[in-house]
């Protein structure tokens, strides 16, 4: 019996990964509807995806950098913080777009028949490519700072798929519980904001004493952003075990949160 419930959970994974090749037109149809929409009738347009992030990295520099005097790990603070600005605007965008892709899409939930995981799926695709966006904004920065990155930046997508793993793993459940306790848009804010102040977004983790850092490193994104700086500063120092912890909670939160989304899929279009 339980032979026969192994190859048939291996049997319904394969399935899904083929349904979801097989409607993969549908899913490149709902990433480019999600860019459409988000800067549809808006005057700057896509350079929101640039502003952003650029507007929080002034406001981090002048506190943190300016006012607070932290160090900046021999970088200008300005490319310090906004490194660490790119894999946290995947997350934070991606985390909250992903919690409203069930509801924002009710109507195709109840009327077309397609593999339901391309809803919040394709919502973090749109936020890595406006971090693909704030990259190229990062490596202009760098241009006229005269720095440049050691060759160790070519790791960096070792990072971003880190990134778009505990944003998709993390927003499954959000999207899942959403559809049925609609006050989880609520909390989602919530969650984000109060994220910002526990990852290391303004600030070097190296400001975070010894004794701490451990603790620290439980938050996935820790690891996540100080690999990310560590591929553009050269003096950066990378904590072992926070790579550690974000790699596994990544691997880990990514199956669980599509375990738990196929779980309840096919009720979406009945609750909805």
């Amino acid at each position: 019996m339980n032979d026969i419930t192994v190859i048939s959970g291996k049997t319904m994974k394969g399935q899904k990964l083929k349904e979801l090749w097989k409607y993969r037109e549908v899913f490149y149809y709902l990433a480019w509807k999600d860019i459409v929409v988000r800067y549809k009738q808006t005057v700057l347009g896509v350079f929101w995806a640039i502003i952003q992030p650029l507007l929080s990295m002034l406001i981090m520099t002048f506190i943190f950098g300016n006012v607070a005097k932290l160090p900046s790990n021999g970088v200008p603070y300005p490319i310090l913080v906004y490194s660490a600005m790119i894999p946290w605007y995947l997350f934070s965008s991606g985390f909250a777009n992903t919690a409203n892709s069930l509801i924002g899409n009710s109507n195709l939930l109840t009327k077309v028949y397609f593999p339901r995981l391309a809803l919040p799926t394709s919502a973090v695709v749109t936020s890595f490519i406006d971090a693909i966006v704030s990259l190229a904004i990062l490596l202009v920065m760098m241009i006229g700072y005269r720095y440049m990155p050691p060759i160790r930046f070519l790791l960096m997508p070792i990072f971003f798929i880190m990134a778009f793993c505990i944003t998709l793993g993390a927003g499954l459940f959000v999207a899942t519980m959403n559809v049925k306790y609609r006050d989880i848009k609520y909390i989602v804010p919530f969650i984000v904001q109060f994220g910002m102040y526990i990852s290391p977004v303004g600030y070097s983790s190296n400001v975070i004493p010894e004794k701490f850092k451990l603790l620290y490193s439980l938050n996935p994104l820790v690891g996540v952003i100080d690999g990310f700086r560590w591929c553009f500063i050269p003096y950066a120092e990378l904590y072992l075990p926070s790579i550690f912890i974000s790699a596994i909670v990544s691997v880990i939160l990514l199956f669980l949160g599509v375990r738990f989304f196929n779980k309840f899929e096919q009720s979406f279009a009945d609750i909805i």
